[in-house]
This record gives C-alpha cells, sequence and structure tokens, in this order.
C-alpha cells in the first residue's frame, strides 16, 4: 500500500497542477480520468513491442535507441490515441483543454509505469522517480497538448502543429532517455529538466490566452 501510494502521489499533485492552472471553465473529470486510464493501458502494448525489439537487438547498441525505444514509440502510441479520442470531442473547446488532455494521458502512462518500477526496485527510488521519470512524461505529454490544441484552434498550418505535437515531444523524450544513460547523468538532466518546466510554464501562459469562444 505504501508503494502504491507513494507511486500515485507525484501525479495526482502534477493532474492537479495543470488542472487548476486553466483560467476558464474546467474539463469534465469523467472524460478527464476514461484520457488517463487509456494512457495507463497504454504501458503494456508499449512494452511488448519494446520487448520484441530487445529481443531482435534492433539499434542495442545505438546512440538511437532512446529516441526509437522510449521517445518514438511511447510518444507515437500517446499521439495517436490523442489523435483519436480527444481531438475531434465536443470537449476539446479550448486550446489549453489539449495541455490538460495530453498530461492525463502522459500521466497515465507514467502511473503504471511507476508502480512497475518502484515494486520492482523499491520504494527508495520513488523521489527519483517523481522528479524524473514522471515529471518528464507530464510535461512531454504537456507540449504534445499545447501543439494538439494549436492545430484545433488556428485557421493555417494545422498539419504542421499536429506534426510538431509528435515531433517535439519524440526529440525531447529521446534526449531525456540519452542523458539517463551516461555515467554523470545528473549533470545533464537537471539544466534540461529546469529548461523543460521553464518552457511547459511559458506553454501554460500562452494557452490560457488562446481562448475561443464558439
Amino acid at each position: 500500500m505504501a508503494i502504491l501510494i507513494t507511486a500515485v502521489a507525484p501525479i495526482v499533485a502534477l493532474m492537479t497542477y495543470i488542472y487548476l492552472n486553466k483560467k476558464v471553465e474546467l474539463e469534465p473529470l469523467n472524460l478527464i480520468f476514461r484520457v488517463f486510464v487509456v494512457g495507463s493501458l497504454l504501458v503494456f502494448p508499449i512494452m511488448f513491442v519494446q520487448y520484441g525489439l530487445e529481443q531482435e537487438e534492433v539499434l542495442m547498441q545505438s546512440v538511437w535507441k532512446p529516441f526509437l525505444f522510449a521517445g518514438f514509440l511511447e510518444e507515437f502510441f500517446k499521439w495517436f490515441f490523442f489523435m483519436f479520442i480527444v481531438y475531434k470531442h465536443e470537449n476539446f473547446d479550448h486550446h489549453y483543454d489539449g495541455i490538460i488532455y495530453g498530461v492525463s494521458l502522459s500521466l497515465g502512462f507514467a502511473t503504471v509505469e511507476n508502480i512497475i518500477y518502484l515494486f520492482s526496485n523499491g520504494i527508495e527510488i520513488a523521489f527519483f522517480r517523481a522528479v524524473f521519470p514522471v515529471s518528464s512524461h507530464a510535461l512531454f505529454g504537456l507540449i504534445m497538448g499545447y501543439y494538439m490544441g494549436k492545430a484545433k484552434f488556428r485557421t493555417k498550418k494545422k498539419r504542421l502543429s499536429i506534426a510538431l505535437a509528435l515531433i517535439v515531444p519524440v526529440f525531447l523524450h529521446g534526449i531525456y532517455g540519452y542523458m539517463v544513460n551516461l555515467q554523470s547523468w545528473l549533470y545533464g538532466l537537471l539544466p534540461f529538466m529546469i529548461v523543460l518546466w521553464v518552457l511547459s510554464i511559458q506553454l501554460i501562459r500562452l494557452a490560457n490566452k488562446h481562448h475561443i469562444r464558439p
């Protein structure tokens, strides 16, 4: 029980922060929860594909491994289901909604992943998991959602914004995965996370300014 609470606590804190930062009407919690559940279920097909790639030794010794295994696979599945479930939904009626649903999708994934890691490696790594993997998942989802919101409510370059909703998180996730595997990973990852947080806070402010009334 202690591991479950510790694993879920940072997810609840991050989701609450993102949810309450919306400056206009709040989103329905039932839809947010459904998107969260979809994100949590994505862990299993992604782990299956990653396991298959490892068995086939695809890019095992390559610098591109974190970009494919973590960056592309994880962010593509999230992006695909965002397009399939959220993008055309009637409740997606504000630029900032993209951020809420992108974070919810990513935190659903991060929750299951975090529980698995903590049960496998012990509660001692909980703080590290909260500061780095869980937070980074939330911020990658935030950036994806920002560009999805931009695509939904802009009149030009919609396809570019949809493409950026995938490309930017994949690139950032790949960099994160590459840094984690470095011997002195902390020295690169800390400033990376700070920059990611600063960027994400700025995107929150921009999305809140782009409210379009029907």
